[in-house]
């Protein structure tokens, strides 16, 4: 029997009240859905579930990458309190833009990895609003790496991918990948069964210590001791000194309700710069009304201009919030829109690999989750003897002279991951968040417009078909927009792509809560997730 569905399926929003997860891969989605039913917080079901996607789709994230999150605390009033909480690792002590020469930033190998921030984030966020104990909270990933697990559809696929993809690397360090995620006799086929004991021991530490090991334990020192070895600047004063932040959301208007992100050094900002301009024009009344999606890209690019110029760690650089999204800023970017596609002169986005997850307790809290391990599986390398493939995310600096995001010791680079969160009159709509790289502020500029313009329920927001800005005046379509979309947008200026594979526009999750207190989900349709709730 061949796992994989040949034929397109419908799915329907999930409706229920006892709680709610909704992720990329239905067995985390199940192992978020156990800690609910135990009584568990919002955010310990977001934690279990982000440590599951270790183990359930390495592909995309892992133990060594980066996370952040949206969390709304309830009151008994009603309303309550939305905190943000950035997870993400700084450049190690001894990586400088002289450290590398002339040469460019690797995508691969030790000199891009940062210091993981996952782990303690999850450490954080159980701290301030988890209620079973953190042990509890990893059981399930702990028994999928340990007894193993069938490969998801999507899941396989960009395993084989990657694994068509290292083959092409060289050199000792990337020897432990193969071990661990190609052994001997495994094939990435959906059904395909993948355990490893190393990543089961290594969250078995990571429990027992609420996360401290893995910054000043044995798992600290076999990652200093592996990247010793083979030249790497991460260090074991590197992970020791490594704290999570909690950060104040920023948002944008639009439609009567506030948006909300993650402030910089993530890219939440495009996302609420694009909004703001949207806010202030006359959009067709049709979603797929090509004139409207040709001010949706133009607003996008215009977005990313401003995010490439600024966006970095602000603890280093100043990056200038509150001008970027004032109403005078906002009208002047505004005033560059015409009916011809623009090159706005600034890179295109790139590509990466992501995990995103949404949870909802029966109280009202809330949690939009991020997680991932930048560039697939991230930078090839694996620590021997923990299981912990690393992430790449410091590919992401810029060596220019000058730039904000510019390499530098401690500093946390332009980071593409954006948990969203919606309120609507100080009362919580709910979590979304669009995965994928760069993709990741177009959908969230999609699924906002869809729900709030198009009346869209959770499932058909992200069902609907999306576009994608690439570079200069070069865009992608998915095929469902169809001839007409497509004759329309190249006679404004634009230079279309059609794409029969979903996979590059992101695989989103939504959970919206209804004045009544009714939870509706959606999960991503390109994807192997769901919504799990009861």
């Amino acid at each position: 029997m061949n796992p994989e569905n040949p034929y397109k399926s419908t799915r329907q929003p999930v409706l229920a009240r006892g709680g709610m997860v909704a992720t990329s891969q239905p067995l985390a989605a199940q192992a978020g859905l156990f800690i609910l039913r135990e009584g568990g917080s919002a955010a310990d079901a977001a934690i279990a579930t982000a440590a599951a996607l270790t183990v359930l789709e390495p592909t995309s994230n892992g133990i060594g990458g980066d996370a952040f999150a949206l969390c709304w605390q309830a009151d008994a009033k009603g309303s309550g309190e939305l905190t943000g909480l950035n997870a993400s690792g700084a450049a190690p002590a001894q990586l400088t833009p002289e450290a590398l020469g002339s040469g460019q930033m690797p995508r691969h190998g030790w000199t891009p990895v940062t210091v993981p921030g996952a782990v303690r984030g999850w450490a954080d966020l159980h701290a301030r609003q988890g209620k079973l104990p953190f042990a509890k909270l990893l059981a399930p990933a702990i028994h999928y790496a340990r007894q193993g697990y069938p490969l998801s559809p999507e899941v396989a696929r960009h395993w084989a991918r990657a694994a068509r993809s290292y083959a092409a690397l060289s050199g000792p360090e990337f020897a432990e990948w193969f071990k661990v995620f190609m052994p001997a006799g495994f094939t990435p086929t959906p059904g395909a069964v993948w355990a490893s004991e190393d990543h089961a021991r290594t969250l078995e530490r990571i429990a027992d210590s609420q996360g401290a090991e893995f910054y000043d334990g044995e798992t600290a020192r076999a990652i200093h001791t592996a990247s010793r070895q083979a030249g790497g600047f991460l260090s074991a004063d590197d992970l020791a000194a490594h704290t999570s932040e909690w950060v104040t959301p920023i948002s944008a208007h639009y439609q009567g309700h506030d948006i909300w992100e993650i402030p910089p050094n993530g890219q939440g900002l495009t996302a609420l710069i694009a909004l703001s301009i949207l806010n202030g024009l006359e959009l067709p009344p049709g979603r797929d009304d090509p004139r409207s999606l040709h001010l949706q890209i133009e607003a996008i690019k215009l977005a990313f201009a401003d995010a490439h110029r600024y966006i970095a760690d602000p603890r280093h650089a100043e990056v200038p919030v509150e001008r970027l999204l004032s109403s005078a800023h906002t009208e002047e970017l505004r005033a560059l829109i015409s009916n011809t596609a623009r090159d706005p002169q600034t890179p295109g986005p790139g590509s990466g690999g992501t995990v995103y997850l949404a949870t909802a307790d029966g109280q009202g809290n809330m949690v939009s989750f991020i997680q991932s391990n930048y560039m697939g599986f991230g930078s090839g390398v694996v620590v021997p003897g923990t299981g912990v493939a690393l992430h790449n995310r410091g590919h992401n600096f810029t060596l220019e002279s000058g730039h904000p995001n510019r390499l530098a010791p401690g500093k946390r680079p332009y980071h593409t991951i954006i948990p969203g969160f919606m309120t609507h009159q100080g009362r919580a709509v709910g979590p979304f968040g669009v995965m994928g790289g760069f993709m990741q502020p177009q959908g969230h500029v999609q699924v906002v417009l869809n729900t709030l313009r198009g009346h869209l329920n959770p499932q058909a927001a992200i069902d609907a078909p999306r576009w994608q800005w690439l570079s200069g005046q070069e865009i992608e379509v998915e095929y469902d927009f169809g001839e007409r979309a497509v004759r329309e947008l190249s006679r404004m200026g634009h230079t279309v792509r059609v794409q029969t594979e979903g996979a590059s526009f992101g695989r989103a999750q939504i959970i919206w809560r209804t004045p009544e207190g009714v939870l509706i989900g959606g999960s991503e349709s390109r994807a192997d997730g769901q919504v799990a709730a009861f």
